[in-house]
């Protein structure tokens, strides 16, 4: 049968921010306590005193510590890069898209300030590109299935050291900060030294300031 820690720890990790504040130890644990308490004894078909809940509560804490903090690999805040005017199209693939896209890249070479960037998956493709490349972009993909068209888009590009490559946690350190704040990210994009974030135009103000106090003035090192 499931014990209190058990039916505790399985609420617990099914949500991140809720493991990273535990971790943290800046949670009120009397208040958590209360608020799991229906679920936990809906899972043990029992009773459950708040006291076991704590108990359970300040011993899983010793197991959340995390296992490597993602600001540490920082010596600096990294360089981001804000662009704006940007669309995005999903294609369905198929057998001439390629040859679309060949096209769609010559026109990006005449302007290479554009944005341009082509994420191919197994069933569909996704492009997005500065709004001055649209008339290209319909002109190469007409007789293409276009399965999704948005516009009104901004990216915020983050260029990292190469060391970052091998930290764990460090997207999660990015997308979790404008996840808590409500902020829908329309796609991401990596390359070896950067995170790219596509948002709508009216998040990217905010998106950037959130991210930019992702750092103190005198980080950890």
């Amino acid at each position: 049968m499931i014990t209190v820690p058990q039916a505790t720890k399985t609420i617990v990790e099914r949500s991140r921010y809720l493991t990273e504040a535990i971790s943290k130890g800046i949670i009120n644990y009397s208040s958590l306590a209360r608020y799991i308490k229906p679920e936990l004894e809906h899972m043990l078909l029992k009773p459950v005193s708040e006291a076991a809940i704590l108990m359970a509560l300040k011993r899983l804490e010793k197991e959340l510590q995390p296992k490597f903090v993602p600001l540490t690999i920082f010596q600096s805040a990294p360089d981001m890069i804000v662009r704006s005017n940007l669309l995005e199209f999903s294609i369905a693939n198929s057998e001439h898209l390629a040859s679309s896209f060949t096209r769609l890249f010559e026109a990006h070479k005449k302007n290479k300030s554009s944005f341009f960037v082509i994420t191919e998956g197994i069933s569909e493709t996704t492009i997005i590109i500065s709004q001055d490349l649209e008339l290209q972009a319909k002109n190469a993909l007409q007789g293409e299935e276009v399965l999704s068209q948005f516009s009104n888009l901004s990216a915020i590009t983050i260029r990292m050291s190469k060391e970052i490559s091998y930290a764990p946690g460090v997207v999660y350190f990015f997308l979790k900060s404008l996840a808590w704040e409500g902020i829908n990210i329309m796609e991401v994009v990596s390359t070896y030294l950067e995170l790219t974030l596509v948002l709508e135009d009216k998040d990217i103000s905010r998106s950037f300031e959130i991210l930019k106090r992702l750092f103190p003035l005198n980080p950890l090192v």
